[in-house]
């Protein structure tokens, strides 16, 4: 037994779930493990294990799972917690993954996106906690990923200048169009994080997770995050529907916003291509890899926006197409 395993079985010993069966759960893009954690009668919560030695902490996923709670959603209600070591035992939401629901019946996509929407507008009307701010220039030196772990690993060459270029520029756009109040962001909002609860009402309906990097940030960022996914092809009827219906409902300039999403797209799919492509090469996780050329696609039809026109041709010629050869050596 591992040193990690000899303090989950510790955590456990003063709860009520040390003597329930364990198996794993999948896990994401982080150093958090999960496992299932069941009794007799199928009774069943998930333990979180977030190593404080590999960066991870407990602490943001506990303070943003209460105030979305407080909000009426349907996050994780926290059981147990022991923050100095990362350990969580959190409520159960069950398996019924948006992504699962609508691969195995594709009538269900527009409900659910519809319910998903719907609950950004009701996030969005909730009031603000105190969060870090998800700014131009962080967000511009968050997309820089790309040069580093994409464009310069494909290239085999350093592009300090190249990136300060970029950095610069893609500040002063993203400066220009993502204006107006800021809302929670949760960064990672689409269908692989997002539980469908039809026995509750409403927003609620819709479980929540991974959500324990949120920052202050623009309306249109986690529409983006869900509708431009790097991990299901979302139709462009889906993605035009769903703006709308946000547009509609939350009655924000429709030119504005529309600039901001696109101008967003561009800044978190270029950040995503130097993520998967980190972990494909320096991490040992190939099947991210494979997930490039649908963020691509995503990150290039951006450009083509006006808003876009500063950058575009420069970042047309420094990042590589995704090639089958680009993406066997990003894998390693």
């Amino acid at each position: 037994m591992t040193d990690r395993q000899l303090l989950i079985s510790a955590f456990l010993s003063d709860t009520p779930w040390h003597s329930w069966t364990r198996e794993p759960l999948a896990g994401d893009a982080s150093n958090r493990r999960y496992e299932r954690l069941r009794d007799q009668n199928g009774a069943s919560v998930v333990l979180m294990d977030a190593p404080p030695d590999q960066g991870e902490d407990v602490a943001p996923f506990v303070e943003i799972a209460n105030y979305l709670r407080d909000q009426g959603l349907s996050a994780p209600e926290i059981l147990a917690e022991e923050r100095t070591n990362g350990f969580l035992v959190i409520e159960d939401l069950g398996d019924a993954l948006f992504a699962r629901i609508m691969r195995d019946d594709p009538k269900q996509e527009r409900p659910l996106y519809q319910a998903a929407t719907d609950l950004l507008v009701a996030l969005h009307d909730a009031p603000m906690p105190e969060l870090e701010p998800l700014g131009p220039r962080l967000m511009a030196e968050l997309s820089g990923l790309a040069f580093v772990k994409y464009r310069d690993v494909i290239r085999n060459e350093a592009s300090h200048e190249q990136l300060a270029h970029f950095t610069d520029q893609f500040e002063d756009i993203l400066q220009r169009t993502i204006t107006g109040d800021s809302v929670l962001v949760q960064r990672d909002y689409h269908a692989e994080n997002l539980i469908w609860l039809p026995e509750r009402s409403g927003v609620a309906q819709v479980g929540l997770l991974d959500f324990q990097a949120a920052r202050a940030g623009h309306r249109a960022y986690d529409l983006v995050s869900m509708l431009q996914d790097a991990r299901r092809d979302v139709t462009a009827a889906i993605e035009m529907q769903m703006m709308d219906r946000y547009i509609a409902a939350t009655g924000v300039d429709e030119v504005n916003f529309r600039a901001a999403y696109t101008v967003l797209g561009v800044q978190r799919n270029l950040r995503i291509l130097g993520v998967f492509a980190r972990l494909g090469r320096d991490y040992g996780k190939p099947q991210y890899v494979d997930l490039i050329p649908r963020v691509w696609d995503h990150f290039y039809r951006g450009l083509d926006n006006s808003a876009m026109a500063p950058l575009a041709e420069f970042l047309r010629q420094e990042m590589p197409t995704p090639t089958p050869d680009v993406l066997n050596r990003l894998r390693g």
